[in-house]
């Protein structure tokens, strides 16, 4: 069983920042691809970010390019999204989530992750 858990949500301004954690507990993190998804209300869960179990291999949606960086500590089995520039279409509860394989690349697809955190609400005001 993986667990993951969430923290860094929150209210911040139009224009503002915040940090988004997510650690697992297990030792296989280091194995599987990560991903960051965000589900507003009335709205179906979308891709974010992920990070691939090389650091140096992301992908973001459209919508988080040049705003929010992706990256991941081994060490410490977290994985973190700073999102910079935040606007209020932002405002969803962000999730994490584990690749359901031992993949080198990144998915985009919820379908492609397996384990879920409980997720954390970003509110972003104008």
């Amino acid at each position: 069983q993986v667990q993951l858990v969430e923290s860094g949500g929150g209210l911040v301004q139009a224009g503002g920042s915040l940090r988004l954690s997510c650690t697992a507990a297990g030792r296989t993190f280091t194995s599987y691809s990560m991903g960051w998804f965000r589900q507003a209300l009335g709205k179906e869960r979308e891709f974010v970010a992920g990070i691939g179990r090389s650091v140096s291999l992301t992908s973001y949606a459209d919508s988080a390019k040049g705003r929010f960086t992706i990256s991941r500590d081994n060490a410490k089995n977290t994985v973190y999204l700073q999102m910079n520039s935040l606007k209020p279409e932002d405002t969803a509860v962000y999730y994490c989530a584990r690749s359901k394989g031992q993949w080198i690349g990144v998915r985009t697809s919820r379908y492609e992750y397996d384990y879920w955190g409980q997720g954390t609400q970003v509110t972003v005001s104008s």
